[in-house]
C-alpha cells in the first residue's frame, strides 16, 4: 500500500506546482509540460520490461529495485536546479514508479489464496485511490509553504520506511524460483523509438514548425519504428504485445475510447492549475483545494459506476460520462477572473462524477471484449494506450496553448493567457465529443463475465485504471 500510495500520489501532486515551476525556470508551457510527459513516457518505455524482470530477478528484488529507483529519482527531482535536470530526474523516477504497481499486483496474487485475494486487493486499492485524491491538495500546500522541491522530497522518508518494512516482511519472496525467459529486444527497441519519436515531434511542432526537417524526421522515424514493431511482434515467439487482439472490434473500440479519454482528460488536468492560478488568481493551496472535490467525486462514483454498468450496460453509462466531461470542459473555457466559487465547485464536482462514471465501465467493457486468457495482455496494452495518449494529449494542448498565446500577445499578457487557456479547453472538449463515436458502437448490454474472468480482471486491470 505504501509503495503504491507514493507512486500514485506522484502522478497527481506535480500538476498544481507547474505554474510555479514555469515562473522559476522562466519556461514556456510547451517546455514545462515535459515535467509531466517525461514521467508518462518513462512509464511507457519501462512497462514492457517489468514482466520479464519479474521472472528474471524475482518479486522481492524487483520491488526493492523499483522503490530505490523511485526514491533516488525523487531526491534528484527535488535537487534539480534547471528544467533539463528536472525532466531527466522525472524519467529516472518513472522507471521506479512504473514498475511498482504491476509488481505489487503480482505479489498479492502470489501471496494470498484465491479466497482472500479480493480482500487484499481491496485494502491495497485504498493506497491507489488516496494518492490521486490527496495529491493536488498536498502538492498545493507543500508548494505554497516550502516551494516546489518539497513535493519530491516528501517521497524520500515514506519510501525509506517502505524499503525497511519490505526487508522485514517481504524477504520470503526472495526464495521464489527465477525463470530465464527470452526478451524481445527488437520489439522493445522499435516500440521505444516510436513512443519517443512521436512525442518529440508533437512537442517541437510549435517551435520548429510542422514542416521542419526536425519534426518530419521524427515522424518518419516513429512511423518506420511502428512498422518494424508490428512486423517483429507478428513473428516473435514471446512478443511484448499480442497484436491479434486488434482483430477484435469491441477491443479496438475500447482502445479508441481510452485514447480519446486520456488525451482529453490528462490534457485538461494539465491546464487546470494554470487556469486557477493565472486566470482566476488563486494560490497554490487554493488551487489544490479546488481540485479536491473532483477527486472525491471520482472516488465515490467509481464503485457506483461499476454497479451501474452491470445493470444498464457499459455503453449507456459511458455515454452519460462523456456528456458530463465534454460539457464541464467546455464550461472551463469561459471561466474568468471573478467567476464565483459557487459556480466553479459544482462544475468541478460534475466533472469528477463524469470521470468516475467513465473509468470503471470503460475497463469493464475492455475486459468483457476479450477471452479470459487474454485479459492480462489486454490490460497491458490498455495501460500503454492510456499513458501514451495522455502524454501526447498534454503535448498537443501545450503546443496549441503556446501558439494562441504568441499570436495574441499584442492584446496584453493577461488576455493572451486567457485566450490560450480557452483554446486549450475548447480543443479538449472537442476531443471528448469524438468519444461518442466508438462508445456508441459498444454492445448495449454485456453479459456478466464468469468467475474466472472476473478474477483475471482483478489481477490485470488495476494497472490500466491507475
Amino acid at each position: 500500500m505504501l509503495g503504491t500510495f507514493m507512486a500514485s500520489l506522484d502522478s497527481s501532486i506535480v500538476n498544481v506546482s507547474l505554474p510555479t515551476m514555469s515562473r522559476e525556470f522562466h519556461a514556456r508551457i510547451d517546455d514545462i509540460q515535459w515535467v509531466v510527459t517525461a514521467y508518462m513516457l518513462g512509464f511507457c518505455v519501462f512497462m514492457p520490461l517489468t514482466n520479464w524482470l519479474k521472472d528474471r530477478i524475482g518479486f522481492f528484488r524487483l520491488y526493492l529495485m523499483a522503490l530505490i529507483i523511485f526514491t533516488t529519482g525523487s531526491l534528484c527531482c527535488g535537487l534539480s536546479h534547471s528544467l533539463d535536470m528536472l525532466v531527466v530526474s522525472r524519467v529516472l523516477q518513472s522507471f521506479g514508479g512504473g514498475a511498482i504497481n504491476p509488481t505489487v499486483l503480482s505479489i498479492l496474487s502470489t501471496v494470498f489464496p484465491k479466497e482472500e485475494r479480493g480482500k487484499a486487493i481491496g485494502w491495497w486499492g485504498i493506497g491507489a485511490l488516496l494518492g490521486p485524491a490527496l495529491g493536488p491538495t498536498v502538492g498545493g500546500a507543500l508548494t505554497q509553504e516550502f516551494g516546489w522541491p518539497s513535493i519530491f522530497f516528501v517521497n524520500v522518508p515514506v519510501c525509506a520506511i517502505t524499503i525497511a518494512l519490505s526487508f522485514v516482511f517481504l524477504r520470503f519472496l526472495s526464495k521464489a524460483p527465477k525463470v530465464r525467459s527470452a526478451f524481445d529486444l527488437g520489439g522493445f527497441v522499435s516500440l521505444t523509438v516510436f513512443i519517443v519519436g512521436i512525442q518529440y515531434a508533437i512537442a517541437r511542432t510549435e517551435r520548429s514548425g510542422a514542416g521542419s526537417w526536425e519534426v518530419i524526421g521524427c515522424e518518419v522515424a516513429a512511423l518506420i519504428a511502428l512498422i518494424l514493431f508490428i512486423r517483429k511482434e507478428r513473428k516473435a515467439a514471446d512478443p511484448i504485445f499480442n497484436l491479434q487482439l486488434f482483430k477484435n472490434k469491441d477491443f479496438v473500440r475500447t482502445q479508441f475510447l481510452t485514447c480519446i479519454r486520456s488525451a482529453a482528460l490528462f490534457g485538461g488536468v494539465f491546464l487546470l492549475p494554470f487556469l486557477y492560478q493565472i486566470s482566476l488568481g488563486y494560490s497554490e493551496l487554493q488551487s489544490g483545494l479546488l481540485l479536491l472535490p473532483q477527486s472525491v467525486m471520482t472516488a465515490i462514483m467509481t464503485p457506483i459506476a461499476g454497479r451501474m454498468a452491470d445493470k444498464f450496460g457499459s455503453r449507456n453509462v459511458l455515454l452519460v460520462a462523456i456528456t458530463l466531461i465534454a460539457a464541464t470542459t467546455y464550461i472551463f473555457a469561459f471561466f474568468v477572473h471573478g467567476t464565483p466559487i459557487w459556480i466553479i465547485i459544482p462544475v468541478v464536482m460534475a466533472r469528477g462524477v463524469g470521470m468516475g462514471m467513465l473509468m470503471t465501465p470503460l475497463t469493464t467493457a475492455m475486459v468483457n471484449s476479450v477471452e479470459t486468457s487474454q485479459v492480462t495482455m489486454a490490460s497491458s496494452i490498455n495501460s500503454l494506450t492510456m499513458q501514451l495518449s495522455a502524454s501526447l494529449g498534454i503535448a498537443l494542448l501545450a503546443v496549441i496553448h503556446q501558439d494562441i498565446q504568441q499570436k495574441s500577445l499584442s492584446r496584453g499578457a493577461q488576455l493572451s493567457e486567457h485566450l490560450a487557456l480557452r483554446g486549450g479547453f475548447l480543443v479538449s472538449a472537442s476531443i471528448v465529443v469524438l468519444a461518442f463515436i466508438p462508445a456508441w458502437g459498444l454492445p448495449k448490454k454485456q453479459a456478466t463475465p464468469p468467475d474466472g474472468h472476473l478474477k483475471a480482471h482483478l489481477s490485470g486491470s488495476t494497472l490500466s485504471s491507475g
